[in-house]
């Protein structure tokens, strides 16, 4: 009999913001994403707030995000394109700030100061990893698990011995605990931090506005609502930035890139950094 303490269609749930993620994760697409904020931009001018992309990297990118339902082209003639965020693509704005007050309360501090953008890139890194969504579902159901409980769970189909690699790398990552070998895992203090993050995720791959977040069945319950916060990642601090709202039918102000680069950053970014060790 299979084991299972989860709630109803929480598979979907789980391959939802899976998807959500894998939209977003890919390098440079936040980054394109806080570009394209404020009125549409024709492609030339786009290239020009993403400079660091080579020629030939930015337009599949567009054409993902575009796939994805996050931006949509608009052609005006056949010389005259622009592109902006689609409604879809507004709605899911407010998460990444969700993302840099997570990244601030329980990655690991960084050497030098991080803009948030990078706090998001590094965010993101970690809850990619292969069946990290559904590793942590299980683990916030059901508070402790043995491994091979874990894997009748979330590997049906395959040598419950393979749930040990993604364990022991979300242990690594800070996000899983446990007392040692042959014990069982346990969502640590930063895994159980991102029910508002996940939360807000799955109502928004379901169509729902942020708010549902509250009341989703495993990571809404007993989630204070947190004070806002400044979304930069050392002091001093400026005041907050008001989250971006969907669009309706008055316009509404851009959210402008600089919203989430608190710090000066180069010509190229650098890349994201690796996962590992303590937290980063």
């Amino acid at each position: 009999m299979a084991i299972t303490a989860l709630p109803p269609d929480t598979d979907g749930d789980i391959a939802r913001v899976t998807e959500a993620l894998a939209m977003i994760t890919p390098r440079w697409n936040v980054r394109i994403l806080l570009a394209l904020s404020g009125p549409p931009v024709r492609y030339s001018e786009l290239a020009d707030k993403v400079s660091w992309l080579q020629n030939g990297q930015l337009h599949p990118k567009l054409k993902a995000l575009c796939d994805a339902g996050l931006v949509e082209r608009t052609e005006h003639t056949t010389r005259h394109v622009t592109y902006r965020h689609t409604e879809r693509g507004v709605a899911l704005l407010p998460v990444l700030p969700m993302i840099v007050t997570w990244a601030e309360t329980h990655l690991e501090t960084a050497e030098v100061p991080l803009p948030a953008i990078e706090q998001i890139e590094d965010s993101l890194t970690l809850l990619t990893r292969r069946h990290a969504a559904a590793i942590l579902w299980v683990l916030k159901s059901r508070g402790e698990v043995s491994g091979r409980a874990l894997a009748r769970i979330i590997m049906r189909s395959s040598d419950w011995t393979n749930v040990y690699p993604p364990l022991r790398q979300l242990v690594a990552d800070g996000l899983v605990d446990t007392e040692g070998t042959g014990q069982p895992y346990r969502l640590s203090a930063a895994g159980a931090g991102l029910g508002p993050v996940l939360g807000a995720l799955s109502a928004w791959s379901a169509g729902q506005p942020l708010s549902q977040a509250a009341q989703h069945p495993v990571w809404g319950h007993a989630q204070a609502k947190a004070a806002p916060r400044p979304w930069v990642s050392s002091q001093p601090r400026p005041a907050p930035i008001a989250l971006p709202q969907v669009r309706t039918g008055e316009p509404t102000p851009g959210w402008h890139n600089r919203d989430l680069f608190s710090h000066a950053t180069s010509a190229r970014p650098m890349g994201v950094v690796q996962a590992g060790g303590a937290r980063r």
